[in-house]
């Protein structure tokens, strides 16, 4: 869910264009709302509330009875419907395979990439400090 969550909607797009006219029924259409994001002070220590963030979420259900559930960041309604259908089709036995190496995979892969990509722009602006100890006279 994790990749399909942070899928380019552009690349979920494509990549479940095959699968975008499936029937299925609405239990909870997309919605938008704020979701507390907490943090912990020097990432081990106590929590804090860092602030609010936007997120879309949505439950629907295929003709099989098989229920796909989604949580995105942002305000896209048709990227949480994508990723809810594919979290639906990935419970299905004859179709998990197909999706997860159409879908998941790729959106995984791209994830991968860019995370790369901005660790070697962080990695590019580190700065090196250098402490000189002194001597000090008797």
């Amino acid at each position: 869910m994790g990749a399909l969550a942070k899928a380019d909607p552009e690349l979920l797009e494509s990549t479940m264009s095959a699968h975008a006219h499936t029937q299925f029924t609405w239990l909870r259409r997309p919605e938008t709302g704020l979701a507390m994001v907490r943090g912990r002070i020097g990432g081990t220590g106590d929590r804090f509330n860092l602030g609010e963030v936007t997120v879309t979420r949505c439950v629907l259900r295929l003709a099989g009875g098989l229920t796909g559930v989604a949580y995105v960041q942002g305000r896209s309604r048709r990227k949480c419907e994508l990723a809810a259908l594919a979290d639906a089709l990935l419970q299905d036995a004859s179709m998990h395979d197909e999706i997860f190496r159409t879908v998941v995979e790729p959106a995984a892969r791209a994830q991968a990439a860019e995370d790369l990509a901005r660790r070697q722009r962080a990695q590019a602006t580190k700065v090196e400090f250098f402490t000189v100890a002194r001597e000090t006279g008797p």
